[in-house]
């Protein structure tokens, strides 16, 4: 079946290519695993295909998209199968040049998600804690908070790698 205009698949073709990979990297933050992150991503996207919100500006659309992947990843989190499942020891390893980023994002990765959410958004994807907090859905005192607390996880981490 043809397409009378081809002006719905470039929108949707647009929206894709402008925030595919963010929304990636954050059910990755959540996940931790390609293929969630994958299926949360697509999940996405099909939700603001059904829903197709009418959104003020481009800042108010990808805030829309990181609250809807945010609740997809903690709603998947909360499912009982995902306690129950057996990790593989062969993940996929992250590929960047330099061991020491290498080393700093998994440490993000192994913090709790909720501090590795906050950590994220503030520091990988340039959010103030006023837009955190209106992404999240939660105060700015406790975004402040997980980022403090996020740090000192970091930090006691990074502390503990230096000491032979």
């Amino acid at each position: 079946m043809q397409q009378t205009t081809s002006q719905p698949s470039d929108e949707v073709t647009n929206i894709y290519d402008t925030y595919a990979d963010t929304l990636f990297r954050i059910a990755m933050v959540h996940l931790g695993r390609r293929e969630d992150a994958e299926e949360a991503t697509q999940d996405t996207f099909i939700k603001w295909m059904e829903k197709a919100p009418a959104f003020n500006d481009a800042e108010h659309q990808k805030a829309w998209m990181i609250r809807v992947i945010t609740n997809h990843c903690k709603s998947l989190l909360r499912k009982g199968w995902r306690k129950r499942e057996v990790k593989l020891e062969a993940v996929e390893p992250i590929t960047l040049d330099n061991s020491e980023d290498r080393a700093l994002i998994e440490l993000v990765l192994s913090l709790p998600v909720k501090y590795r959410s906050v950590v994220h958004l503030y520091y990988y994807e340039d959010y103030g804690i006023r837009d955190i907090s209106k992404i999240l859905e939660i105060s700015e005192s406790a975004v402040k908070m997980r980022l403090q607390r996020g740090r000192q996880l970091l930090k006691l981490e990074l502390e503990g790698e230096e000491q032979p």
